[in-house]
């Protein structure tokens, strides 16, 4: 079995890092599984209208935005759910916060820095893992592209490709799930702790091109993702008048 250990000292200044992708490709071979049977990668409820089929595609790629909280709410119910996770050149995600979101951790593998290595480390981890995200190091050719797509689709692998500012758009891309309007809350005129943070999550696909978005907290209170109760939007009706009531009262409520 394979976890964070594993694989957490593929860093570019490892002269050993060699020796290290060739352990995990053992390590890999030694828990080989067949093709995923699973149509979708399920998602939290809170986003389970931003895509048609309520899920995440097997076999293909999404970009998302590189936050670390959009991140792990994406990883959280497939985790919880039994499937194996793998994080791929992001050196800031928190275990604390990982295990926050209901993510198992012995289900969970890290490449924290895997520097050029970031494109083997991943085409590697979609032989066993479900379900990997990645932030590219360096630019990826387009045949190298095509080969890690082509095993996407032979194993049933699902990869989210975190956007790097500057960055070209991820080729062979089924669809784009971004956050944006961050607004916390917690703090007053100066002082306070930060509580949840209130965002909104947008999501477009090839085969739905009309964005869809959902507003939820994330983190929310306990941590994890919770979705944000709907607000009033009108008053409740005046209570009526009485029939009974004198002409006179009628008279004088109208007029105010």
């Amino acid at each position: 079995m394979i976890g964070l250990d594993a694989v957490a000292s593929l860093a570019p200044a490892s002269d050993s890092r060699a020796g290290e992708v060739l352990r995990l490709r053992r390590e890999i071979s030694r828990m080989q599984r067949r093709r995923s049977e699973h149509a979708l990668i399920p998602l939290d409820p809170a986003f389970a209208s931003l895509l048609p089929e309520e899920g995440l595609q097997t076999g293909t790629s999404y970009t998302v935005s590189p936050s670390p909280s959009l991140v792990l709410a994406l990883l959280s119910t497939a985790s919880r759910k039994g499937h194996w996770c793998a994080v791929v050149g992001m050196p800031t995600l928190g275990v604390e916060a990982a295990a926050a979101f209901g993510i198992d951790l012995a289900r969970l593998i890290l490449v924290p820095d895997p520097g050029e290595r970031w494109l083997a480390a991943t085409s590697a981890l979609a032989e066993v893992v479900p379900l990997i995200v990645v932030a590219p190091g360096t630019r990826a050719r387009d045949a190298d592209v095509s080969r890690l797509s082509a095993r996407l689709r032979d194993r049933g692998c699902t990869l989210l490709v975190a956007e790097t500012p500057g960055a070209a758009r991820w080729p062979q891309s089924e669809g784009t799930i971004r956050l944006h309007d961050p607004h916390w809350h917690g703090l007053g005129a100066g002082w306070g702790l930060l509580s949840d943070c209130t965002v909104t999550i947008t999501a477009q696909t090839r085969h739905s091109p009309r964005p869809s978005s959902v507003r939820v907290q994330l983190p929310g209170g306990h941590g994890a993702v919770e979705a944000v109760a709907t607000e009033l939007t009108a008053l409740p009706p005046l209570a009526a008048v009485p029939d009974a009531a004198p002409p006179e009262l009628l008279r004088w409520a109208e007029a105010g």
